[in-house]
């Protein structure tokens, strides 16, 4: 077992609660978003003990954090949202300089490249202007809202591998967000396990798709996800408060979030080198 990927799957576990945060984004700054894709398309091949070692502690991680840490990222967007908010986009905007490195974007991108980049910043920006539902949390499972469930996490699950769109943003969009976060908060299983279904069927779906991506349009794959977190970033900005304290400490957020990225970069290449 990787058990190292307990830690990489806490980090990501905290993004993944965050409307706007990608989890894909995170695994891309640890290093293991093509690892994760290739795992989670090949679970069901010859090769799933391998991946198993590789998925399991993730998926350790990933549950732990959510848990411990929903109250805690509710909490501060509750009382500090514009500071918090402005962490969020340091973390987005740090792993920016990483994927224009990754993709070689200055010597490889053609005009349908950067055609791709700029369509998919639209998706994702107009994103910032639809409404989240104001129905109240659904706490009972019925047969129509287990259907409906199931699809929420199918999609949300789908563009959470995707770095730069965030699977919890998809859920604050189709009006289920705080009915998830209720459900972690109160430990109701009929409804943890109606979007946990429907997550497993997507995230299956979603990386056979993304890895068929890679690897036959590599660069038109980066430049939409070059796209999406540019994007991604209309959605997260708060806007700016008329208080001075407000601003200053929304600055300090942003170049923490920033740094965090810079320092789970660094922190993930001094791991896989002492693997090697």
């Amino acid at each position: 077992m990787e058990w190292k990927n307990i830690f990489r799957g806490m980090i990501m576990g905290v993004s993944d609660v965050v409307p706007g945060v990608s989890g894909g984004t995170i695994a891309f700054i640890l290093g293991i978003y093509d690892r994760l894709i290739d795992a989670i398309s090949g679970f069901f091949s010859r090769d799933w003990l391998h991946h198993l070692r590789f998925l399991l502690p993730l998926v350790l991680g990933v549950g732990t954090s959510i848990l411990l840490f929903s109250k805690v990222i509710t909490y501060f967007i509750d009382n500090y949202y514009q500071p918090t908010q402005f962490l969020f986009l340091g973390l987005i905007i740090g792993i920016l300089p990483m994927l224009v490195k990754e993709s070689d974007l200055k010597k490889s991108f053609t005009k349908k490249d950067y055609l791709a980049l700029v369509l998919a910043f639209i998706l994702v920006a107009s994103m910032a202007f639809l409404k989240e539902s104001t129905m109240a949390p659904i706490e009972t499972l019925t047969v129509t809202t287990a259907i409906g469930l199931f699809f929420a996490g199918w999609i949300a699950s789908m563009t959470m591998l995707l770095p730069g769109v965030s699977g919890s943003l998809m859920l604050l969009i189709m009006g289920v967000y705080y009915t998830a976060l209720n459900a972690l908060h109160t430990l109701n299983i009929p409804i943890i396990l109606a979007l946990v279904a429907g997550g497993g069927v997507g995230f299956i779906i979603s990386s056979k798709v993304i890895k068929f991506l890679m690897n036959a349009y590599p660069r038109l794959t980066f430049a939409c996800i070059i796209g999406l977190v540019l994007g991604s970033t209309i959605v997260v900005f708060p806007g700016i408060s008329s208080s001075l304290f407000l601003n200053i400490a929304s600055i300090v957020t942003f170049v923490l979030g920033m740094i965090i990225v810079h320092f789970i970069g660094r922190m993930n290449n001094k791991m896989v080198q002492k693997a090697n």
